[in-house]
């Protein structure tokens, strides 16, 4: 099993559709929204376990910004610390491109998730596609236990 960023077209196709599986098919998220503009100028990054995607998400530099977005983990791996691995990578890739502030909207359900990687809850709960969500923030220089290696 190994993390990397999206180099070609296919690996793209592979994200998309792991996309599609998790937020599309899963949680009923329209898939006009599900696959965006954005999409064309993010980082996407993959965890990949015998040539099958298992996880993917996006990054989006805004100037000193980094904005984590589109997590996903296939079913039958998730909470096996595949998506750990695969945030980690993705704050490493951020601090990597010039961020000092890594934001993301985390769906309440896996705020916790994100808080034990050093993220803090800013601002109220909103709704996005019909799920509720809450931005969360991270300084890309904070040392805590959980990214000291980053």
């Amino acid at each position: 099993m190994y993390t990397k960023m999206v180099t070609n077209q296919e690996e793209l196709q592979q994200a998309f559709m792991l996309r599609t599986e998790v937020f599309v098919q899963e949680q009923h998220v329209p898939v006009e929204l599900e696959l965006d503009e954005f999409d064309k100028k993010a980082i996407h990054v993959l965890i990949v376990n015998n040539n099958q995607a298992i996880g993917c998400g996006r990054i989006l530099l805004e100037g000193d910004t980094a904005w984590i977005g589109r997590v996903a983990v296939r079913k039958p791996y998730r909470n096996q610390g595949i998506g750990k691995q695969l945030m980690r990578e993705m704050m490493k890739i951020a601090k990597e491109n010039g961020a000092t502030v890594i934001s993301l909207h985390a769906q309440i359900q896996v705020e916790p998730f994100y808080r034990k990687l050093g993220f803090i809850p800013h601002g109220e709960v909103f709704m996005d596609a019909g799920i509720e969500h809450i931005e969360m923030n991270l300084r890309a220089n904070q040392k805590n236990r959980s990214h000291d290696s980053l």
